[in-house]
């Protein structure tokens, strides 16, 4: 379980194809590492598979390279990072589980007075899972539904910190990003359903 609260921005050094998916190296800051242990990496929770003074090494497997854009990245690619929260601590984002529900891509990304404006289309099983000033986790951040302007669009808006201290703040129209809709909304999708009337 996550937060949402990027703690380091690491640098894919290596990815490597294996029969089982991808197997990635990545620079980070983080120390006191354990085998097994699990680290969000733009939002997609991964096992740490060996590490060492200033890296760590985490796979992905088939499943999830089906559902993230992680097939996609090469050496030299910034990634989100996150180790997961302990018992006890604040919870300052909105509870994440690393378990990415599907890619968005960016409509437009434009300066607001103090904020950066990021438009992006969702797929459309994720836009009823939105809700105003509801929670929604992008790349691994944990972000305030700021606006649904127009149907399929999804608009979150970044303060100065978050973009400077994230991959956020780099973002273009045509980027991919990694979407986790709130975990509560979709329990109570899937406890409704049932009793859901077809209109």
């Amino acid at each position: 379980m996550f937060t949402g609260l990027v703690d380091d921005v690491g640098v894919v050094e290596r990815v490597e194809r294996t029969e089982a998916g991808r197997t990635l190296r990545i620079a980070s800051r983080y120390t006191g590492l354990s085998i097994g242990e699990s680290i969000a990496v733009n939002g997609a929770c991964l096992t740490v598979l060996d590490h060492g003074p200033g890296w760590f090494a985490v796979a992905a497997v088939v499943t999830t390279l089906g559902r993230t854009t992680i097939g996609e990245w090469e050496a030299g690619r910034r990634v989100n990072l996150e180790r997961a929260m302990r018992l006890g601590d604040r919870l300052g984002g909105h509870l994440v589980q690393g378990h990415v529900d599907g890619v968005a891509e960016v409509e437009q990304a434009q300066r607001a007075e103090d904020a950066l404006l990021v438009d992006m289309r969702l797929p459309a099983d994720l836009e009823p899972l939105m809700v105003p000033h509801g929670s929604v986790a992008v790349d691994g951040v944990s972000l305030t539904v700021n606006a649904l302007p127009s149907p399929g669009i999804l608009q979150v808006s970044l303060i100065d910190h978050t973009a400077r201290h994230t991959t956020l703040g780099a973002l273009r129209a045509g980027d991919a990003v990694h979407v986790e809709a709130d975990m509560v909304g979709k329990y109570v999708r899937q406890l409704v359903a049932p009793y859901a009337v077809a209109r």
